[in-house]
């Protein structure tokens, strides 16, 4: 690591990454809001709550300048979330906190919205309705406020939505009719009750609030849609869902006009979904993300445009910007001039910030640090911008960036960064086609030789470049593993036909990326090349499960929310559409890991959530049950296999509840070290065994 980012910051916190507990306990920050003067950032910080089976959030203000100390804005048990302002400092934010009045707070709230005034003062209720608000957007040059909820399709008004709701819950019926695709999403059922959005109002005489609908008419179109502001507040862009023939599906761009409802279609292209990014100060031109449909053959690309809101709609043209750039654009905000776009991208395992020139048509990286940027705002005059910075040295954390220079400066955060139990290195590789494979190597204290872990990343379109609360390599370094965190094909960051050279031959040259950055590894002289063990999730499960079938190299396999029979799983997942585009039957077949079920010979720890429709529970099982039936691994003579299924009934993709995944952690490290260091580690209490 360079800079800043060498070591943690003065103050850090004690080391908590050998105790789950006291990991468990460490305060995450996320999201980022700035008041329209430009004097407060406000973020939101979870803890464990005490029964240490959830997380609560509150918010806290954070000083843009750098010279107070961060202090805490609210305290309810319930918690807060989102926070966002008004133009006159009003702080809006979500919370289930019951509202005091007796006669609208029910047994059991929804999420709310909720205020706190500008000068200070007792946070109040802004509204509410039945179901529940799921956002919100402002603009700090505006009072106007957008809200983001949901509305049975049968429904009217808001009387009638109650009162279905009402029915629905005491007849306790959960059915749900479908006439289209998706019916499901990650980890929820789609319907029957859909996606609005709402222009937030109030009656100046009687100072009641009361949403008035801008969607009604919508049906499932914003279903996942990304949605802008404009920074007047008169017009929103939104990402519609189109669907098509044979359980396809596009997006186009529309306007909805805030005060009057009407919508307009902008741009729509029949090879690629779009979607709406930040506005331009004027309201003139707004950045587009075109993303191009796929085939088996060929790989998604994703691109920045421009489009022009002056012109009639459907009569505009989208521009690339910056034709040529070879990475994936997330685009953050516009500074001041009204020609200069912020947009972040992943770039060489890192995620900085660049500064695009819409007129020149140029961009240049401005933050070059090995750090990844998210939540970036800028200052109402452009002399600062505000992120939140993280790495695998270090959670988010709150700064402050020149645009000009590109200096970062770390501000009194809510939160001190843990002290790491190890350090971070930088490993490059060569594939076998003489391709460049980086990755990131956590090492633990002490000179070793260390056991090493293969660590697959998800996606596949990804990087290990941020840090994580899932995947965090720093519990197994304080455990005395070294982990390795590859980027091979398939990964984002390394330009487009890298991305290409994967696409469709998942058990190529992603699998041989990877075995040539293990074999960079255990060449050093720190790294024992005789206890290595490998795990993944979702695409990383997908590419443990081949390695177990096509080497023996290491001693213990993890396998997380794994795909194990391709063919089925094209169908069964809940994004089968985008299967389609990516798979052909014919891929499935020649890349399904259990083709290789017999070759087995690695002992493996299969993990499934129940709840995971991205990944159905019938991977896990079908896995499970073949490795029993199938692999070369025998039983012994007591009849039991060495290999391990964590089954999680009430968890989904990601084993979210601070309890599981606790058990999580310490199931995969009895089950390392059983298998990598030949020791005995006692398995949780809590798993009756």
């Amino acid at each position: 690591m360079t800079g800043d980012d060498a070591a943690p910051a003065a103050g850090s916190a004690p080391a908590p990454f050998g105790d789950l507990e006291q990991y468990l306990k460490i305060p995450r920050l996320s999201g980022l809001a700035l008041s329209p003067d430009d004097g407060r950032l406000v973020t939101t910080v979870s803890t464990l709550t005490p029964e240490r089976t959830g997380f609560r959030s509150a918010l806290w203000q954070v000083d843009p300048s750098g010279q107070q100390e961060a202090a805490r804005l609210t305290q309810s048990v319930e918690g807060e979330s989102a926070p966002g302002f008004t133009a006159d400092g009003t702080l809006l934010f979500l919370s289930k906190r019951p509202s005091g009045n007796k006669e609208t707070a029910a047994e059991n709230p929804e999420v709310s919205l909720w205020e706190l005034p500008a000068g200070g003062g007792e946070a109040r209720l802004r509204c509410t309705r039945p179901g529940g608000i799921s956002g919100f957007w402002t603009q700090p040059a505006t009072q106007t406020v957008i809200v983001d909820a949901t509305m049975l399709a049968g429904a009217a008004d808001d009387e009638e939505e109650a009162r279905l709701r009402k029915v629905r819950k005491e007849k306790k019926i959960s059915a749900i009719l479908h006439s289209g695709y998706p019916v499901r999403y990650w980890d929820h059922d789609l319907g029957p009750a859909e996606r609005r959005l709402f222009a937030l109002e109030k009656e100046e005489e009687n100072e009641v609030t009361r949403l008035r609908s801008l969607s009604s008419d919508i049906g499932r179109g914003l279903f996942e849609a990304d949605v802008q502001l404009s920074p007047d507040g008169r017009m929103l862009l939104a990402g519609v869902f189109v669907p098509g023939e044979a359980a396809e599906s596009t997006r186009r761009i529309e306007r909805i006009d805030t005060v009057t409802g009407r919508r307009e279609i902008l741009a729509e292209d029949s090879g690629a979904a779009l979607h709406p990014g930040p506005i331009s100060p004027d309201g003139s031109r707004a950045v587009i993300v075109r993303d191009q449909h796929t085939t088996p053959t060929d790989a998604p690309q994703s691109t920045l445009c421009l489009l022009d809101l002056t012109a009639a709609a459907g009569s505009a043209e989208l521009v690339e910007l910056v034709p040529g750039w070879d990475r994936w654009g997330n685009p953050q905000a516009w500074l001041p001039d009204g020609r200069t776009l912020v947009v972040t991208a992943d770039h060489h395992g890192r995620g900085p910030i660049f500064l695009l020139d819409t007129e020149a048509q140029e961009i240049r990286q401005l933050t070059r640090d090995d750090a990844v940027y998210t939540d970036v705002l800028a200052a109402p005059d452009g002399s600062a911008l505000y992120a939140l910075r993280n790495s695998y040295a270090f959670p988010p954390e709150p700064v402050s960036i020149d645009p000009v220079s590109g200096e970062v400066r770390l501000l009194r955060g809510p939160v001190q960064r843990p002290e790491l139990p190890g350090r971070l290195e930088e490993l490059t590789a060569t594939a076998s086609d003489g391709t460049p494979v980086r990755s990131w190597l956590v090492l633990p204290e002490g000179s070793g030789p260390h056991p090493l872990l293969l660590w697959i990343h998800g996606g596949p379109l990804n990087s290990w470049n941020a840090w994580t609360w899932r995947w965090n390599p720093w519990i197994l370094a304080a455990r005395g593993y070294a982990v390795l965190l590859p980027d091979p094909a398939l990964s984002t960051g390394y330009g487009q036909d890298f991305i290409q050279r994967g696409w469709g031959r998942w058990g190529a040259e992603p699998f041989t990326d990877l075995m040539a950055a293990t074999d960079a590894a255990v060449a050093r002289p720190d790294i024992d090349a005789g206890r290595t063990a490998a795990m993944g999730g979702s695409f990383g499960g997908y590419m443990a499960n081949w390695v177990a079938g096509h080497t023996d190299r290491f001693r213990a396999i993890v396998s997380h929310a794994s795909l194990w029979e391709l063919p089925g799983f094209g169908t069964s997942t809940d994004a089968a559409n985008y299967w389609r585009q990516e798979i052909s039957p014919e891929m499935a077949v020649q890349n399904s890991p259990d083709i290789a079920v017999t070759s087995i010979k690695t002992p493996m720890l299969v993990i499934h959530g129940d709840k995971d429709y991205r990944v159905p529970i019938g991977e896990g099982l079908s896995l499970w049950y073949q490795l029993l039936a199938e692999s070369a691994l025998a039983t012994d003579a007591e009849g039991r296999t060495p290999h391990r299924f964590l089954y999680f009934p009430d968890e989904n993709h990601w084993i979210l509840s601070p309890q599981h995944a606790r058990i999580w952690y310490a199931v995969v490290e009895s089950f390392l070290a059983e298998h990598v260091l030949g020791t005995d580690v006692p398995l949780p209490e809590e798993l009756g065994l």
